[in-house]
């Protein structure tokens, strides 16, 4: 936490130094030091509310620390891009009036800064919080046998149940799932921040969940970080079933469906015998089986599940980003952000999420409830 406080004092302080002085007048730098002072001090309760037993107190100022820490990014991002254009600007060494411009440059950016760091921060909480849209996405799979053309899985994803995720968001999810009337449901992992303690009463809207062939979860690593064991009971209490690196066979009209899940891809590191294994998941399956459908939380399990025989997975993980500049970030760890991909025979289906993890935020990223419908190729 020392550490965390040094590195927020120094990031806000940067801010700080670079935009106030440049700012005109007394009036608006004071404004703009009490929003830099204001993100400083509220933005380390995100991590320090989790430690308050007391509820809905320490929801409440997480909910505030998360919010500050959003406004804190785009400060940061647009403080540095400020510095890089004027630098630009400095070099290019512009004729005629060319210092005259860039003071004009330096006070018009300086304000344009903080007022656009509060534009997308309002702009990604709206995003974040208004329910996940419903995305549909076609799957073409070879040689798909004719009884499984248009056959439906609902994928939603990264729900991060916790501090400012509750109840009445689930249920408005479960209520858009069930009205798509999937064959199947799957539940990606990182379904919660906290405790079954804690977060049980909001996950309950899940019990709702209907499908043909019913719905079915993997671990994400945040389940690992709030108890797995005690979630993947409870998540069974719920009626889901818990694919922990093992299949079911589905038998739709005249053909089968494998439907295999994973845990997730770091699950060895908080129990070693649950290591993450798509070869052992597809293990015992039928050979002649219509399709086979990895669900698996991190993309990067799909190199494994390609060399293992799978012809479609099912991610989330990445939430594509949550908001810019991360999305370009998140490809540093992960071999695709979002989106339907390809990877030799083996299609990966990358979900940015049903909810949001800390920031309450969302630009360039929106959230979704995946309908995929498989189709043949």
């Amino acid at each position: 936490m020392l550490r965390f406080l040094l590195f927020d004092v120094l990031l806000h302080g940067y801010i700080a130094v670079r935009l106030i002085p440049a700012l005109p007048g007394v009036l608006v730098p004071a404004a703009v030091g009490l929003v830099i002072a204001a993100s400083a001090a509220l933005m380390p309760l995100g991590f320090a509310a989790r430690r308050l037993a007391r509820q809905p107190l320490a929801d409440r100022l997480a909910g505030i620390g998360w919010l500050a820490a959003g406004l804190f990014s785009s400060l940061l991002v647009l403080t540095l891009m400020r510095d890089a254009g004027l630098a630009l600007s400095a070099l290019a060494g512009t004729v005629g009036g060319a210092a005259s411009w860039r003071a004009t440059a330096r006070e018009a950016s300086a304000l344009a800064v903080p007022a656009l760091a509060v534009l997308l921060t309002a702009v990604g909480y709206f995003n974040a919080r208004r329910r996940a849209r419903v995305r549909r996405v076609d799957v073409p799979i070879a040689g798909l046998p004719a009884a499984l053309h248009g056959f439906t899985i609902a994928q939603i994803t990264d729900l991060h149940v916790g501090a400012t995720i509750k109840r009445g968001y689930v249920d408005r999810v479960v209520d858009a799932v069930n009205a798509l009337s999937a064959d199947v449901i799957a539940v990606t992992g990182d379904l919660v921040d906290g405790s079954v303690r804690d977060l049980s009463p909001h996950t309950a809207p899940l019990a709702r969940l209907s499908a043909r062939h019913g719905a079915y979860f993997v671990t994400g690593n945040h389940e690992y970080y709030s108890g797995a064991p005690a979630w993947t009971a409870e998540i069974r209490r719920l009626g889901l079933t818990v694919l922990e690196n093992e299949h079911v066979v589905l038998r739709h009209d005249a053909a089968d469906v494998v439907v295999a899940g994973v845990t997730d891809y770091g699950a060895h590191h908080y129990d070693p015998a649950l290591r993450s294994d798509p070869a052992a998941a597809l293990r015992g399956a039928p050979a002649g089986a219509g399709v086979k459908v990895l669900l698996a939380h991190q993309p990067r399990s799909a190199f494994a599940a390609a060399e293992a025989g799978f012809d479609l997975q099912l991610s989330g993980h990445t939430h594509g980003g949550q908001f810019l500049p991360w999305n370009f970030f998140v490809r540093l760890q992960q071999p695709f952000t979002a989106g339907l991909r390809r990877l030799g025979s083996l299609w990966v289906y990358t979900s940015r999420g049903t909810g949001y993890w800390g920031p309450p935020k969302r630009l360039g990223a929106p959230s979704e409830i995946t309908h995929l419908r498989l189709v043949p190729a």
